[in-house]
């Protein structure tokens, strides 16, 4: 599918956010989603005057071209069309943050293993998110890539270092990237705060600032 479940919505923008990253590839870009909310909630909270004014770069790499409206132009600063394990190599540009999410899965575990080191080196870093039970999915809306070839599982990622995991009742999320450590802090900090919240609403917390 060009889309992808919504229960995972709340972890993957949160983690872009306290990313914070000043350019960010979408690989899989599909029907849009990551990089339209990475453009909303990264770009309009700036407080710039200029609606469109965008300061940060937001790419994408899709695999099947006729995906890819007029919409997904206003929002992305460029999409490259191909297989990400040929494009990857060929870039030049080293990004702050790569979204994999819900596209491992559409790769053979030979594959997947170079797709992940690949995004590694194009990466500073990397958030890999895949659905526990990939079920069967063959080629639809025409596209070959939309195959499910391989359930990826936790240990699968246990050869990555700096990484941390994120629970999810649906998906297998995983942060791996120098920024790591920083980002499972403020992480754990956050919804530490939001039980908090939700609990003693009356209570007054006070928010710390997080570095980029």
């Amino acid at each position: 599918m060009p889309s992808s479940h919504y229960f995972q919505l709340n972890e993957i923008v949160r983690l872009v956010t306290l990313t914070n990253p000043r350019s960010l590839l979408d690989i899989g870009v599909g029907f849009g989603k990551y990089g339209f909310l990475s453009r909303e909630y990264l770009e309009l909270g700036d407080g710039r005057e200029r609606y469109h004014d965008w300061q940060r770069r937001i790419d994408g790499i899709e695999a099947f071209k006729k995906y890819i409206t007029s919409a997904h132009k206003f929002i992305y600063d460029r999409i490259y069309i191909g297989d990400a394990l040929d494009i990857l190599p060929t870039l030049k540009k080293k990004y702050d943050l790569i979204l994999l999410v819900d596209v491992l899965e559409h790769f053979n575990y030979r594959q997947g293993m170079k797709l992940l080191a690949e995004c590694k080196n194009r990466g500073k870093n990397l958030i890999v998110s895949v659905p526990k039970n990939i079920g069967e999915q063959k080629a639809i809306f025409g596209n070959p890539f939309e195959v499910h070839k391989f359930s990826w599982q936790k240990k699968h990622f246990a050869r990555f270092s700096k990484k941390f995991f994120v629970k999810n009742q649906y998906s297998y999320i995983y942060y791996l990237g120098k920024d790591s450590e920083r980002i499972k802090a403020t992480y754990g900090h956050s919804e530490l705060r939001a039980r908090i919240k939700e609990k003693f609403p009356f209570l007054k917390l006070l928010v710390p600032k997080s570095g980029r």
